[in-house]
């Protein structure tokens, strides 16, 4: 059975007081909760995961990251390492964000080795993968995210994917209001698993996660979380309000 992932994106936002005021929030709104085989993530700035860390302690709330650098060291400035990531408790990253890719330029290049480097130090990686506007428009997005799945990660030897989740983001859909209907997610969601299949076998791709991520809302999440291949969300800025975020969980 595929586990059932809610992980919210912070992305640039809450200081270490309100990050540490949101994860209490949080944690006491699901500590009751039945989350048999389902994770609750969320993704704190850098400069908050050691706190985050310590404050999710004993909980049923994990913490990730937004990123990381593909080398190990150097001289990079303002930039943090696998290593750096582990020293304070970090076991999952995101990468290949859509924000990553557009406005800070990362490539399937660039994100293939990250992934190399995440894997190589033991991390798990949510990998985020998505079209734009213009390709869902020309009905190119399958290709695109066919493309974008062959470059980053079908070099992965098999036993490498128990430690890859897979997060589909329609960009259109990231804070524009808009969000993909339940059947264009199911959809997208049916042709990645199958292309993972096709490359690799069945049983491997039927045990991948696969999240939503794309203007998740608790009005939406139920309907979007029963899609048979969809595992659960990558939550933006409903994860930033503890009661939404809660609601959302409870959807799964």
């Amino acid at each position: 059975m595929r586990t059932k992932i809610v992980a919210g994106n912070w992305k640039m936002n809450v200081n270490e007081v309100e990050s540490t005021e949101l994860i209490q929030e949080i944690k006491n709104s699901i500590q009751n909760l039945p989350l048999e085989n389902t994770r609750v993530i969320v993704a704190p700035s850098f400069i908050n995961l050691a706190s985050a860390v310590k404050n999710a302690d004993n909980s049923k709330i994990e913490v990730a990251a937004q990123n990381m650098h593909e080398a190990t060291s150097g001289a990079f400035t303002g930039e943090v390492s696998a290593d750096m990531l582990k020293s304070v408790g970090i076991k999952t990253i995101i990468l290949g964000h859509s924000e990553r890719r557009s406005l800070f330029n990362e490539d399937d290049e660039l994100l293939s080795k990250k992934i190399d480097t995440a894997l190589a130090n033991d991390l798990e990686v949510i990998f985020c993968i998505g079209e734009h506007l213009e390709e869902r428009k020309t009905d190119n997005y399958l290709l695109e995210v066919g493309s974008q799945i062959k470059n980053s990660l079908f070099h992965l030897e098999a036993k490498d994917w128990k430690n890859i989740i897979l997060a589909y983001e329609p960009v259109w859909a990231i804070g524009t209001g808009e969000t993909a209907s339940p059947e264009q997610a199911q959809e997208m969601h049916y042709f990645i698993r199958n292309a993972i299949a096709k490359k690799y076998n069945k049983e491997l791709a039927a045990n991948v996660s696969i999240l939503y991520g794309g203007s998740v809302k608790p009005s939406n999440a139920e309907e979007i979380f029963s899609q048979a291949d969809v595992d659960g969300g990558l939550i933006g800025g409903a994860s930033l309000k503890a009661n939404d975020f809660t609601a959302i969980i409870k959807a799964i």
